[in-house]
């Protein structure tokens, strides 16, 4: 979509995401995730894609040391879903991260040994994007939530 702008923020804005977060229940159904997301993105920039002043969507970025860094949480509209704002988002953000020496990015989603359709499409989402599964995580979240880390050199 030519018409969206891909802005870069360093700190705060948060209330446009959180309400994106909200309009995405089968991804972010757990208002403790919610508000821990949001308490915590507060403190890491983030990519926002914009339309006529509207906020579609976006992925807030956490550094970890000089050279890696990770898609802390993201997310697009349901109405705006397959139409390349994930991968501009992410595009974007490598872009920035390059910049700065960041050579690694990583990004933690639900894991395939739970069955979820959603996360089923986040994963092939990802994997699209040039990540691959480097390490599952059985009780990070919790048992019922099994976390796949997956990885990306830039």
């Amino acid at each position: 979509m030519t018409d969206i702008k891909y802005v870069w923020q360093e700190f705060g804005g948060v209330e446009s995401c959180e309400a994106i977060l909200r309009a995405l229940p089968d991804w972010f159904g757990i208002e403790d995730a919610i508000v821990n997301y949001t308490q915590t993105m507060e403190n890491y920039p983030m990519v926002k894609a914009v339309k006529d002043g509207k906020v579609l969507g976006f992925a807030s970025i956490k550094k970890h040391g000089e050279t890696a860094a990770e898609i802390y949480v993201m997310g697009v509209l349901s109405d705006y879903h397959r139409q390349g704002i994930g991968r501009a988002m992410i595009e974007f953000a490598e872009g920035r991260l390059r910049g700065v020496g960041v050579t690694f990015l990583q990004v933690k989603t639900l894991d395939g040994s739970r069955e979820n359709a959603a996360y089923a499409q986040t994963r092939a989402f990802y994997a699209k994007q040039g990540f691959v599964p480097l390490e599952v995580f059985p009780t990070l979240w919790d048992a019922n939530n099994p976390c796949v880390q997956m990885v990306k050199a830039l």
